[in-house]
């Protein structure tokens, strides 16, 4: 018995770890989503400007939703001239993708069968 709530709150812990609400809402909006779509399947880093042909948003908006993803670690950018270009972190979001799934196969393996 002592084991089995051990075990849940390890679970309990590992998914609160993971359930990061601030990372979430990054990836909670549909133009948010786009960027990091077309980020994803870009050749290499880019400006605002070529990011914003692909949301129907005005590059304002464009900028506030990057500053958004790059707070969250989603994106990251570099400053060449006077150009900001903005790339994906792949890393991160493969990290807690999978560190969420790691999680929830854990909890789902010691506590819910």
């Amino acid at each position: 018995m002592q084991d089995s709530i051990i075990i849940r709150q390890a679970c309990s812990a590992a998914l609160a770890a993971r359930l990061d609400a601030g990372f979430f809402k990054a990836l909670g909006d549909e133009t948010r989503l786009t960027i990091v779509l077309r980020l994803a399947t870009a050749s290499g880093p880019m400006t605002v400007s070529e990011i914003g042909t692909c949301c129907g948003t005005h590059l304002s908006g464009v900028s506030r939703h990057l500053s958004f993803l790059e707070r969250s670690g989603i994106v990251s950018s570099e400053k060449a001239g006077r150009e900001v270009y903005y790339r994906l972190n792949h890393g991160v979001l493969a990290e807690q993708f999978t560190g969420l799934v790691a999680a929830f196969s854990a909890c789902d393996q010691y506590c819910c069968r």
